[in-house]
């Protein structure tokens, strides 16, 4: 895991804010998988609510997927090779995507406004590739709603778009393990990513297939921050 220099946030703040960001307000016990927003994100804070905590601009921080055995063998009976692009690298069987811009705000969950997580998390410039034959397909530029614990992106089918910020992976905290620290890096683990029906049908349509299910499990997510 790679660590990064720039201050942030404070431990206290970290530990909220990155909580919020891996999706983790669902109940930890949950055996069903469920989105880890405790409301609609339609619902939104009210114009005068003071955030607990924010994170005005995001940087210095990775967000990491430690790729599922299971993802990788049905990738391989597909006749799919994985690839990472741009800044996305590729470290001991996890895929890391920094983080290049966004901002969280973290109300009260105590209180009424809903998400109490609210803001975005951007990963420009980074992604991954799926190849067969001569058909790549390049998922790119994602960005996280920490509210609705989804991930949005970019497709391009052989260098041509396809979708922009497509919903492309749900993102359930059930299994979150409890905060830890390495040095000055405060690391979250344990939420799930899965491929979202919209993802599905795009991957199934380009590559003739119908074996990529809806919430198939892609991997375990990391997020790493430095606190000062």
């Amino acid at each position: 895991m790679r660590t990064f220099t720039k201050a942030t946030i404070g431990f206290a703040s970290a530990g909220i804010l990155i909580a919020g960001l891996a999706g983790c307000s669902s109940d930890a016990g949950t055996t069903t998988p469920a989105p880890a927003s405790s409301s609609s994100s339609s619902d939104s804070a009210s114009a005068d609510a003071t955030p607990l905590a924010s994170i005005p601009s995001l940087s210095g921080v990775d967000t990491a997927v430690l790729l599922d055995a299971d993802f990788g063998a049905a990738l391989t009976s597909l006749g799919l090779a994985a690839g990472t692009v741009g800044t996305a690298t590729l470290e001991e069987g996890s895929l890391h995507f920094p983080i290049t811009g966004g901002n969280v705000d973290y109300y009260d969950p105590a209180e009424d406004y809903r998400p109490f997580v609210q803001g975005s998390i951007e990963h420009e410039g980074s992604g991954f590739s799926l190849t067969a034959g001569d058909i790549v397909v390049e998922l790119t530029n994602f960005t996280i709603d920490p509210g609705t614990s989804e991930l949005f992106g970019d497709v391009s089918v052989n260098g041509e778009s396809a979708a922009t910020q497509a919903l492309l992976f749900d993102l359930y905290g059930g299994t979150l393990e409890p905060l830890k620290m390495d040095g000055d890096n405060a690391i979250l683990t344990g939420t799930t990513v899965h491929i979202s029906s919209v993802a599905a049908g795009l991957l199934n349509s380009t590559f003739s297939t119908d074996a990529v299910a809806d919430q198939m499990l892609v991997g375990i997510a990391t997020i790493t921050a430095a606190t000062k």
